[in-house]
């Protein structure tokens, strides 16, 4: 969901941009308790796949394209701050390199998905799992439902960023229900796409699947995760 230039004031933009930045600040913070030898080398798989899925995008709304996010899947595998700094990573790549997305609208795009879709997937994953068992089967529906309604909730960021400073006068109905609609259907694929690559992940090495984590020591995963295979 990249915003181009002009699509919001610079008033706005810079609102969120300093969001961004400061939101970046504090994963950059956070991140240093959560990298390790194990999760260093993850985050950079991670960051490359988003990176692939966010190139194959189509038009939404005129300056608002849809595609893939990505930002559950960085939750479940590398943790709301690392997860965040990796989508973050790729929309700066993407905005300097492949002009994908505004500059000026590079906190917009941030604030949208890396920071409004890590957040949700995050909490929908971790109320999830309080209900759901802490097994292979258990993650793989979190994981379902965090993908698609992250994607779902940071369309409406987008909603919200133009009824506070659009440039084009266009009803906020409409354009709501286009972009929920939109990305309820990408939201869909994406959940499918995230919950595969995460049970086979688990299937093979649990312990990198850091959802997980703070349920079971390293063995104890291992033996629940082959025993619900």
């Amino acid at each position: 969901m990249h915003i181009s230039d002009g699509i919001v004031n610079l008033p706005v933009s810079a609102v969120f941009g300093a969001l961004a930045v400061a939101w970046i600040a504090l994963c950059l913070v956070k991140a240093r308790h959560d990298l390790d030898d194990r999760l260093a080398p993850m985050a950079g798989l991670v960051a490359a796949f988003i990176f692939a899925v966010q190139m194959l995008n189509f038009p939404v709304l005129p300056g608002v394209s849809g595609h893939l996010l990505g930002g559950a899947l960085a939750v479940i595998l590398v943790g709301p701050w690392v997860g965040a700094l990796c989508v973050a990573t790729v929309l700066l790549v993407q905005g300097l390199l492949f002009a994908d997305g505004g500059l000026s609208a590079l906190g917009l795009n941030i604030t949208n998905m890396a920071i409004i879709t890590t957040l949700v997937a995050f909490g929908v994953v971790t109320l999830a799992l309080k209900i759901l068992p802490k097994n292979r089967a258990g993650i793989v529906v979190a994981s379902f439902l965090a993908a698609t309604i992250s994607v779902v909730v940071a369309s409406q960021g987008f909603v919200l960023e133009y009824a506070l400073g659009g440039e084009v006068d266009k009803a906020l109905g409409p354009i709501s229900a286009t972009m929920a609609g939109v990305h309820l259907l990408i939201g869909l694929g994406e959940g499918l796409i995230t919950a595969t690559t995460v049970a086979t992940v688990a299937a093979v090495r649990p312990d990198l699947v850091y959802a997980l984590r703070r349920y079971r020591s390293e063995k104890e995963l291992l033996i629940r995760v082959e025993s619900n295979a």
